[in-house]
């Protein structure tokens, strides 16, 4: 049997985003296995006690996870196989027989507590909030009993997984909300290219001087890959040194990307390879025809024309 840790506890939205990625690869008999965070999933996957992890990585609200980018760069060699997106939508559950009039404080993780204030001041102005390590965590333990609150703000997965009763569904201020979410495994066999990929790199900047960022992104600019984010963080190394988590539309088999990664190597420091993988159903790639594998086959062959014709 194989296992796939998750950021825990159960009824997550990153446990969520690990039952689509299994069923999407057929995979039924799978272990799931709850960790504490992204650090811990993804070093029991560095020491072979987990088959692959799921994390989040960006969210449309609030950009890039910071604990998820610091801690695949940490990692060492780990690889990107898949992402996928799941709705972040929230629920106020109670213990059944609770009205809302009862309610005089609630849990849920801050984010959550961020991203439902709109309808917390309409409905629960008064009550206080009390923050909790995860969503799920609240909804778990207010099932359990014996805490101060008496309601959760947290997934739907989560209230039906502990038996609590939804008072309201949809009460987030965005109904858009979207968190993506990515799987890791250690090194193997890259995905097949399918003409609508990601990838995704750490780059660190050879120095800090003006222009370096600029030198690094011409990298980009000039073979036509696009980039889907870029967020700078901390190398660790000192005050005012950054390294730069980038996502690119395209996949490294493919000869404008190879190009394009080839002269990051050259102008940066160091560069952390992250994997070429499937973009997210729905997401699509467009390709200037000058960057094409076929245009720059046609270069080589101008070229070894040129070089051959040149001989003596």
């Amino acid at each position: 049997m194989t296992a796939f840790g998750y950021l825990g506890p159960e009824a997550t939205f990153t446990e969520a985003a690990l039952i689509r990625l299994l069923d999407e690869r057929g995979i039924t008999d799978a272990e799931r296995v709850p960790m504490h965070n992204a650090e811990a999933a993804l070093a029991g996957l560095v020491r072979g006690e987990l088959d692959g992890a799921v994390v989040p990585i960006e969210n449309s609200l609030e950009g890039g996870v910071p604990a998820t980018l610091d801690a695949l760069t940490r990692n060492g060699k780990l690889q990107i196989v898949a992402e996928t997106l799941v709705q972040v939508t929230f629920v106020l559950a109670v213990r059944p027989g609770t009205q809302l009039s009862d309610i005089r404080s609630f849990a849920t993780h801050p984010h959550g507590e961020a991203q439902t204030r709109t309808w917390i001041s309409e409905h629960l102005g008064n009550a206080h909030f009390l923050p909790a390590s995860s969503t799920a965590a609240a909804a778990r333990d207010l099932a359990a009993g014996d805490v101060e609150y008496q309601a959760a703000i947290c997934p739907a997965l989560a209230a039906e997984r502990y038996g609590l009763e939804v008072l309201a569904a949809g009460i987030g201020d965005r109904a858009d909300a979207i968190t993506r979410f990515v799987l890791v495994r250690t090194p193997a066999d890259l995905p097949a290219p399918t003409g609508a990929d990601k990838t995704t790199i750490v780059a660190v900047l050879s120095s800090d001087r003006a222009g370096a960022l600029l030198e690094l992104l011409e990298q980009f600019a000039a073979r036509g890959v696009n980039m889907s984010r870029i967020e700078s963080r901390p190398t660790g190394d000192g005050l005012g040194l950054y390294q730069f988590s980038i996502d690119l539309q395209g996949h490294i088999a493919e000869a404008r990307m190879a190009e394009a990664l080839m002269g990051v190597h050259r102008v940066a420091r160091r560069m952390q390879f992250l994997g070429s993988y499937p973009a997210a159903a729905g997401d699509t790639v467009i390709v200037d025809p000058r960057t094409t594998d076929a245009s720059f086959a046609e270069a080589r062959a101008w070229l070894d024309t040129v070089l051959s014709t040149s001989r003596p």
